[in-house]
């Protein structure tokens, strides 16, 4: 029988496809990070297939990498998100519009002003994802000397989203009357200034853009450290999670939605979404030759680098043709180290094969048949691991024609996917509330 539960789908769009070979994949476009006409195919595809989301991330710096791996990158040129996505809110009808931005190298009026200018030309379409930047080279772009503390970066964050919030609700929903006859263009009396003094941020308002279409664009967030989780369960309305096994991301799921209904939220509106590169076969023989593929095209030079930053050593010095020897104990991350030498151990692969997987794309991935894929869509979202996936595609445009061809039809054919869009907003996409005025609450408007 079918659940009554659905999936919620976004597509994780910058870049295009997360693995490092994408671009090198026969028949893919090598150039679709930084064409506009591409770009547009590729989200009025994911329109078609009725997707919740297009979703973009972010970098405020090149990637810090070795210029040897850096120089295979697809990703060193790509459209500014909030550049982008007001073009594409013009070519598109239904399909949300999520841009990161950094809270700590941007000025909360401009996030503000942004993202409420981005719903208002989308017609309530816009989400934004808060990032506080990992990249430490990103500080030397915003006149740093040295990347701002984790826990600092944190606590900026938070006062962040209290300010840019604020902001979003510096008018009443009716503050704009435009009565022509009285020359009446706005009610000052339904105007809020912020006057916020606080730790990190000092910023008057109010701001100077109407409230946006969905009171406040939607909230994701994608930390996971304890702090992120936090920050997650006190803001966020879309968490895009890490994949993993199954049972760390129902884990991860309580975990968020526990630490939601602590702080008197109700935990049905977050929604929990886990990334997952999704590879379509005829047969599941042909989606992992497809894989393997998409690996191979990875160069030794990006793939050996990944390698050495998963184990903690320096794996320049391995046989690439030969097994993984055995790698001793570090200071670095235990869980990366122990996940890569699971993979070699369990699959049985070359240091070189290994290093390709990692340098490629070393996270959760779905590979198979449409069936197949489903299988495992479903089975995450019954057994309450999440809310639905960010899906990252293997290359474009053939790998998203492929999620969208073959496996959307599969899901809605089980009825654990819409068949067509009931609402026009992200948030009626998502099935969350609009939020009330701060300042000026729907009651008090009414009673005026």
């Amino acid at each position: 029988m079918p659940t009554q539960r659905r999936l919620h789908l976004g597509a994780f769009m910058r870049p295009v496809s997360i693995h490092t070979g994408a671009w090198r994949y026969p028949g893919a476009w090598p150039d679709a990070n930084f064409s506009f006409p591409k770009l547009k195919q590729l989200i009025q595809k994911l329109e078609a297939g009725k997707f919740d989301a297009f979703f973009m991330a972010d970098h405020l710096a090149l990637l810090n990498m070795p210029i040897e791996a850096l120089r295979r990158s697809h990703t060193v040129t790509s459209f500014d998100p909030l550049t982008l996505l007001p073009a594409l809110a013009a070519v598109t009808e239904r399909i949300g519009l999520i841009a990161t931005a950094s809270t700590t190298y941007n000025d909360a009026y401009h996030i503000a002003r942004k993202f409420a200018s981005l719903d208002h030309i989308s017609e309530g379409r816009a989400g934004w994802n808060v990032v506080t930047t990992a990249n430490p080279d990103a500080a030397q772009n915003f006149g740093h000397d040295a990347h701002m503390a984790h826990g600092e970066r944190y606590k900026r964050a938070r006062e962040f989203y209290e300010v840019v919030t604020g902001l979003w609700d510096s008018f009443a929903d009716d503050a704009f009357i435009r009565d022509a006859e009285s020359g009446i263009f706005w009610d000052p009396a339904k105007m809020h200034v912020l006057n916020h003094v606080g730790p990190e941020l000092s910023v008057r308002g109010p701001l100077n853009v109407a409230r946006p279409v969905q009171g406040w664009p939607v909230i994701v967030q994608a930390g996971a450290s304890d702090a992120g989780r936090q920050l997650a369960a006190e803001t966020a309305e879309m968490v895009f999670a890490a994949g993993g096994p199954i049972a760390d991301a129902q884990a991860f799921y309580a975990d968020v939605k526990g630490r939601a209904a602590a702080v008197g939220r109700n935990p049905d509106h977050i929604k929990i979404l886990p990334g997952a590169l999704v590879v379509v076969g005829d047969t599941v023989e042909a989606a992992k030759e497809k894989r393997a593929k998409l690996d191979s095209l990875v160069h030794y030079e990006s793939a050996i680098g990944s390698l050495s930053i998963a184990l903690g050593v320096d794996a320049r010095a391995f046989d690439p043709d030969g097994p993984l020897p055995e790698i001793p104990e570090t200071e670095a991350s235990k869980s990366g180290r122990e996940r890569a030498i699971a993979i070699a151990r369990r699959e049985n692969l070359t240091v070189r094969q290994l290093a390709q997987r990692l340098g490629g794309y070393g996270g959760a991935a779905i590979v198979g048949t449409a069936q197949t894929i489903a299988d495992e869509m479903q089975e995450w979202l019954e057994t309450r691991a999440c809310d639905g996936f960010n899906v990252m595609f293997p290359f474009v445009p053939a790998g998203l024609d492929e999620f969208v061809d073959q496996v959307v039809p599969e899901l809605q054919r089980r009825g654990i996917f819409r068949t067509d869009y009931e609402g026009t907003t992200l948030r009626e996409h998502l099935g969350l509330p609009r939020p009330e005025n701060r300042f000026f609450s729907a009651a008090s408007q009414a009673a005026e």
